[in-house]
């Protein structure tokens, strides 16, 4: 990132390695799987068999399109649930966020162009857990739907890696501005300046 403003010249990186990323996003994931999952149970326990998920989700090859299709459609609303958040907040608005995919990890990816107050990037980051995963587990709670905890499971566990950056930047001024790091699992903070 080049920007000419000398408050971009103080950086501090904020980052982790590939693999800590991996086991910090399911060590966040396990405890929201037995606290839903044992929720689930003690409310509807006759739902969790086998023959009951059987009857729900689709067999044979229609079932397999049908939850391909799910994850890759939600791993794209996901991706768009940051972009839109986060362009709520960047002075360019939408014109600010880029998608794109990390074809060496088929990872799909939102960033924003330009910083962000850390406090609104960490809205940004908590979205699509918030909208995808914890709401829809949430709602199965109520409902009993073994396919709505079940994805609600799946796309908290696709914020992990969101959960462990809004994690990494709690201790950080909110006020500051923060923008992911263009090479590194992380992001850049520049202090806040009066």
């Amino acid at each position: 990132m080049n920007n000419p403003d000398p408050k971009f010249n103080n950086a501090q990186e904020l980052t982790i390695s590939a693999g800590e990323a991996q086991l910090r996003s399911i060590a966040y994931f396990l405890p929201f799987a037995l606290i839903f999952g044992l929720a689930f149970y003690a409310l509807w326990p006759d739902r969790l068999s086998s023959a009951n998920y059987k009857a729900a989700f689709p067999s044979g090859a229609a079932g397999i399109a049908l939850l391909v299709g799910v994850m890759i459609g939600g791993v794209i609303v996901h991706e768009l649930i940051h972009g839109i958040t986060w362009s709520r907040f960047a002075a360019s608005g939408f014109r600010s966020i880029r998608f794109g995919i990390l074809w060496k990890s088929m990872t799909p990816y939102c960033h924003c162009k330009e910083p962000l107050k850390v406090s609104h990037y960490q809205i940004g980051a908590a979205a699509p857990g918030l909208i995808l995963g914890i709401i829809p587990a949430a709602i199965a709670l109520f409902t009993g739907s073994i396919l709505l905890l079940a994805f609600g499971l799946f796309f908290t566990m696709a914020a992990g890696g969101d959960l462990m950056i809004i994690l990494m930047l709690r201790k950080q001024d909110q006020d500051s501005l923060v923008q992911d790091h263009p090479s590194k699992i992380g992001c850049l903070i520049y202090p806040k300046y009066s």
